[in-house]
């Protein structure tokens, strides 16, 4: 699947050349997606799981809100000059009437013209769009939230579990990585020192991808629950590899993720987004301690 490329590299320190060898770099290819036969947006990612990539993409664009509304990812028009198949332009269908085109690039227009301006204006572009809300019917200091709760040792056993199955980044270095994982809740009554009931102390792993693109690698998991019909993915936690962005957290409102961990640090905006769309942004979760910077109290 070209998902990594082998190369030969010289190695060198201070005192000169070391060594020369071969190695794995992680690959990079252009994907076009054409649209109900209309070219949509070419993305640079890491070939594989494509089909899964195309759905979360769409999905976070507001396009589509389930699987069934793809009616058909096609392949076939990715051709080299030499009339190798190279499948990188998908051509996909959707169901009649799934989505407005020219409705969509004029909220394209509006965020893209928000971002970096005001913030309040591209957060409320997401509320608009969000096909799996978060339901909150309780109160917090960030304002209303919604269970589950989940202990913050469960969180911690994250970033292990995700980089333990990082097979892409191991032989190259050069991925990122997203995870989902599924909070397990006791249904028993107990009452003693180990913690109320229905609070997540595991965790169990339900997908993780892995891409050069971070926002590339959230689609690719988001897209797989599509086609699992797992939506809204309202008991679960989405572990990525770097950095907790305002696009990530975006991604996660428009599955119906409630908890977003980072093993980096959170942008402003995202943690803005966190507390409107009632999102717990973990950000520096990196095995020892975790800072929660939204909603911090489904954290216990």
């Amino acid at each position: 699947m070209r998902r990594t490329v082998r190369t030969r590299v010289r190695r060198f320190d201070e005192n000169g050349l070391v060594d020369a060898r071969a190695d794995s770099l992680a690959g990079e290819e252009p994907l076009e997606v054409r649209l109900d036969g209309e070219q949509f947006t070419v993305t640079m990612r890491t070939p594989g799981d494509d089909v899964e990539l195309i759905a979360g993409f769409l999905l976070s664009e507001g396009i589509v809100t389930d699987w069934e509304q793809i009616l058909r990812v096609d392949f076939s028009a990715g051709i080299d000059p030499d009339g190798t198949r190279n499948l990188n332009v998908a051509r996909v269908n959707l169901e009649p009437g799934t989505w407005d085109r020219d409705l969509y690039q004029a909220r394209q227009i509006y965020t893209s013209s928000a971002c970096g301006i005001c913030g309040t204006a591209s957060i409320e572009a997401v509320q608009r769009t969000t096909t799996h809300p978060i339901v909150l019917d309780a109160m917090s200091d960030d304002g209303p939230v919604a269970g589950p709760v989940i202990t913050a040792k469960a969180l911690l056993q994250l970033p292990d579990l995700l980089r333990e199955e990082q097979k892409l980044f191991g032989s190259t270095g050069g991925v990122h990585a997203a995870g989902l994982f599924r909070m397990v809740r006791d249904t028993e009554d107990r009452a003693d020192e180990t913690g109320p009931v229905g609070v997540a102390d595991r965790v169990e792993m339900l997908a993780v991808r892995e891409d050069v693109g971070r926002h590339n690698a959230v689609d690719k998991v988001i897209g797989w629950a599509m086609q699992e019909g797992l939506l809204p993915l309202s008991d679960t936690v989405l572990q990525v590899s770097g950095r907790a962005s305002f696009e990530l957290v975006q991604k996660a409102a428009m599955a119906g993720i409630p908890v977003l961990s980072a093993v980096s640090a959170p942008s402003g905006l995202a943690v803005d987004l966190g507390r409107e769309q009632g999102i717990t942004v973990v950000g520096f979760n990196r095995g020892k301690g975790l800072n929660a910077y939204s909603h911090h109290e489904r954290v216990v």
